[in-house]
């Protein structure tokens, strides 16, 4: 069965990988190079989410809670930046730097984590619902 905490557990899913790439976006929000060492700037990350859970056994719950439908790197978030004294900077003194804006990504943050908070409530509240009428019944 596909119940509301199978809901609230996809939603929990889903806020904690927004919360990873944002985490991702801030810590490498001044990395200009990739693994390699090659002047590849770091691009912010975005997670997109859809209703519904494919995993789900029923056909009911395939169209129940919310997944993540996809985690894409914004390949046009590159900021040139005037700096002729950086080594990577090119003939006209500029070096590309990725394009977050540490504002926005904690605004984002702040919203996943309300909605893992919002979650959780609706989690616990129907742990609570259930055990009220376990006793009900008993």
């Amino acid at each position: 069965m596909y119940g509301t905490l199978d809901i609230s557990t996809s939603g929990l899913i889903a806020q904690r990988t927004r919360l990873d790439a944002i985490s991702a976006n801030i810590a490498n929000s001044r990395v200009i190079l990739d693994a390699q060492g090659n002047l590849n700037p770091f691009r912010r990350r975005e997670v997109f989410l859809a209703a519904g859970d494919p995993t789900a056994s029923t056909p009911r719950g395939r169209e129940l809670g919310v997944q993540v439908a996809a985690i894409e790197a914004n390949q046009d978030a590159v900021r040139w930046e005037f700096d002729p004294g950086n080594p990577y900077a090119d003939v006209r003194g500029y070096v590309p730097y990725p394009d977050i804006n540490p504002v926005t990504e904690q605004i984002s943050a702040m919203e996943a984590v309300r909605a893992y908070e919002a979650n959780i409530t609706v989690a616990e509240s129907t742990k609570t619902m259930m055990a009220q009428a376990l006793r009900l019944i008993g």
